[in-house]
């Protein structure tokens, strides 16, 4: 399964359980977090681990802060990217927030 498909389902996944109201609130945040987690995956794997020799570097372990701090860089455009940039400017404040705490509690 390609990483955008399973992007897809895990949101797919998401959506029903939020709209279902079958899930808790921790449930459902884990949830959105992971979803939002997944839109990373094809650049920095799943769950923000990347194959190994990859260019791109691992998400999974780095602190909370570090990934905050270069997310907001990229979309305030003070750190050159070649992509990154567009893509951070996609996400909220709050969503950087969750990006950075998922990201921080994954194993590497």
């Amino acid at each position: 399964m390609t990483p955008m498909k399973s992007a897809l389902i895990s949101t797919a996944a998401t959506a029903a359980l939020l709209l279902s109201g079958a899930a808790s609130a921790s449930d459902q945040q884990e949830l959105y977090s992971r979803s939002l987690a997944a839109t990373c995956a094809n650049c920095h794997g799943t769950n923000g681990k990347s194959v190994k020799d990859a260019v791109l570097p691992s998400l999974a372990g780095m602190k909370s802060d570090y990934l905050a701090e270069q997310m907001q860089a990229f979309k305030s455009g003070a750190r050159p990217a070649t992509i990154m940039h567009q893509i951070a400017k996609g996400f909220s404040d709050e969503q950087i927030k969750t990006l950075a705490s998922y990201f921080a509690s994954q194993q590497p």
